[in-house]
């Protein structure tokens, strides 16, 4: 991943990458921190760290990004934003199993300071690079439908949540979810396609905010 200052390497449109190039958006870094700190937390903790390290990889993980975003650029063909990710989150799990494995205290190993070389840290090899990856991978999926699902739910009314989740995860036919909710079945219809339209709309945006 290229790291080089950016010109017009991303849409011209006011994407959520673009806005974490300003450090002082805030709407635009809670917006990352809430989407993503959970996917980096879970790929620790399931990477064998305990609960402390995990938080720290989350910590050390967003303090290299903000100091690292505002140069970043943009280069398909060199990967995605998703991939960078992956990279700083697994180096800064490799740190702790080096610090676990050599006794070293937290302040002997590198930390993340405005003048480090951002390509070395990112090359820090993983004997369980791709065990981790494959790990990645997956909580990669779990976390873009749950961020997916969190940004919807601040759209829509708790009933046509629940209506979704019975009409869709439980699969239950429409006429019995509008009899157990006391509902017509044309707000089951609606709510369905309402909460199903907007789901897919956060998940896609989610995809090209980073992929």
């Amino acid at each position: 991943m290229s790291l080089e200052p950016a010109t017009d390497s991303l849409p011209t449109r006011q994407s959520l990458l673009s806005r974490l190039r300003d450090w002082q958006d805030d709407g635009g870094w809670r917006e990352f921190f809430d989407t993503h700190w959970r996917l980096i937390y879970n790929v620790a903790r399931k990477s064998g760290l305990n609960d402390a390290e995990a938080q720290d990889v989350v910590q050390n993980t967003f303090v290299y990004l903000a100091r690292r975003m505002p140069n970043f650029h943009y280069d398909r063909t060199r990967g995605s934003f998703k991939s960078w990710l992956r990279v700083v989150t697994r180096s800064r799990i490799s740190v702790f199993r080096r610090r676990e494995k050599s006794g070293a205290p937290p302040l002997q190993e590198p930390f993340l300071d405005a003048e480090s070389d951002g390509d070395s840290i990112e090359a820090i090899p993983d004997p369980a690079g791709d065990a981790l990856d494959e790990l990645w991978q997956r909580e990669w999926q779990t976390n873009l439908l749950e961020a997916a699902h969190r940004r919807v739910r601040a759209k829509v009314s708790s009933q046509q949540l629940l209506i979704f989740r019975m009409a869709s995860a439980e699969n239950l036919p429409l006429g019995q979810v509008a009899k157990k909710l006391d509902v017509s079945i044309a707000q089951v219809y609606l709510a369905r396609h309402r909460v199903g339209r907007l789901l897919k709309a956060e998940i896609e945006k989610l995809r090209r905010e980073t992929e």
